[in-house]
């Protein structure tokens, strides 16, 4: 579903218009040691009026770039965003209200930016990002993200280096990240084909790392193996309720209860409802503050690209990283293109494997290991499928596979195989290295 909402007629004077945007007027008609001399011509400033930028996320951050970019005289702007609005969302997603609980997010986020900058037309799409063909992506100049799912971030970096790859001038689609969690955060800037990508910089995200069960069970060190505990353990012992609902007060709350007793028992501090909540849904908290500075950020950054009035750092340090706990630090560096990228390069990436491990443990390693990251993968070999989630009758074939080793597979050392996940629309090329 997409719902199209102009923006109301403005009542405004021109000389109202010209003074809202006095200040954004200046920096533009100024010229500075690193603005392209053909940004100053008027062609280049109608041009700005004409830029659509496509905002992917109307969360947290989604909210913030919103704001920023009417305010900034971005004119047509789209939103995608599938989720609808919680009443735990209230607390930082700022142009939300409580009227609005059930109610998609990107619609409302859309009418509130255009109901206060006049002038600004937001399209708002209730749906996934998976859900669009390249030819949507096609007609924007410029696409920023304000998501919270690597998988996300990871479909729509591939598909325009997709677009990239065309080979058109019009086709490079700048992509701008943004991502936060609790006072840290980061901001980047991608040039599919030119950059580094965001497949490129995946292993800066790796999933964390499990807790041991022993430590859960027996040695506890800290507040969040007391909830895990409470979580994993005591639940499947006792069974207060037929099935665990992470989003019922309830439950939660008996789930601190049992954690903060455990807690008690080994001396340890600091088990509370929220991080009980947290730590049940894997989630760290949102902090408005922090949302509010990386959304600023990338807004710069579109600003620049838009305008060209100064340099942009995609181009040079193309990645910024910020962190609040500790007074406030923020650090820029260009982070390389690899050339092994599975998204942004031809060749095939080393993986080390041991050739007595079975196929399952292989499958299963790629969903721990930094550079993959791929939870339900289908695995092909030169001349032969060693294992096909779908069809059904190829996955029934092949699942025999999944016992035996690599050797018995018939797998060499330095042999090329091809790896796929539903989740993403690319594959992934590795080159088998046994250890």
């Amino acid at each position: 579903m997409s719902v199209a909402t102009q923006a109301p007629a403005s009542a405004a004077s021109p000389v109202d218009e010209d003074a809202r945007w006095k200040y954004l007027n200046h920096i533009r008609q100024t010229p500075g040691p690193f603005t392209d001399p053909a940004s100053q011509d008027e062609v280049a400033m109608r041009m700005f009026d004409n830029f659509k930028v496509l905002v992917i996320g109307a969360g947290g951050l989604g909210c913030e770039i919103l704001k920023n970019l009417a305010m900034s005289r971005f004119r047509d702007i789209h939103v995608i965003d599938m989720d609808t609005i919680d009443i735990s969302n209230l607390n930082r997603q700022f142009l939300f209200r409580k009227a609005d609980v059930g109610s998609y997010k990107a619609e409302v986020a859309a009418r509130f930016v255009m109901n206060r900058v006049k002038g600004v037309s937001i399209t708002a799409h209730n749906k996934t990002i998976q859900e669009f063909d390249l030819d949507f992506y096609r007609q924007f100049q410029l696409v920023i993200c304000g998501l919270d799912s690597i998988e996300a971030r990871r479909w729509i970096n591939s598909t325009l280096v997709t677009i990239a790859e065309e080979g058109d001038p019009d086709s490079i689609k700048p992509l701008i990240d943004g991502g936060t969690e609790g006072f840290k955060g980061q901001a980047r800037v991608v040039l599919p084909s030119f950059t580094s990508c965001i497949e490129c910089q995946l292993d800066m995200h790796a999933p964390r790392a499990a807790v041991p069960l022993c430590t859960i069970a027996s040695i506890p060190r800290q507040p969040e193996h007391c909830i895990e505990w409470a979580h994993v353990i005591a639940w499947d012992q006792e069974k207060p309720f037929p099935k665990l609902d992470k989003d019922d007060p309830e439950h939660v709350t008996w789930l601190f209860n049992k954690a903060a007793k455990r807690a008690d028992e080994f001396g340890i501090q600091g088990v509370t409802y929220s991080l009980t909540q947290g730590t049940i849904k894997n989630i760290i908290p949102a902090i408005a503050s922090t949302n509010a500075i990386i959304a600023a950020a990338c807004c710069n950054e579109a600003f620049k690209l838009a305008t060209s009035s100064v340099q942009c750092f995609g181009f040079e340090n193309n990645y910024m990283m910020y962190s609040g706990n500790d007074s406030i630090y923020t650090y820029t560096f260009n982070h390389q293109k690899k050339p092994d990228c599975p998204v942004c390069s031809d060749q095939s990436r080393p993986l080390d494997v041991d050739p007595k491990a079975t196929l399952q443990e292989l499958l299963d390693s790629l969903a721990v290991r930094p550079e993959a990251q791929l939870k339900a993968p289908s695995i092909r070999a030169e001349g032969k499928s060693l294992y096909m989630r779908a069809p059904p009758q190829l996955e029934e074939q092949t699942r025999p596979n999944l016992t035996k080793t690599l050797l018995e597979l018939g797998l060499a050392d330095g042999q090329y195989v091809n790896v796929t996940d539903k989740a993403f629309n690319t594959q992934f090329d590795f080159t088998l290295v046994f250890k």
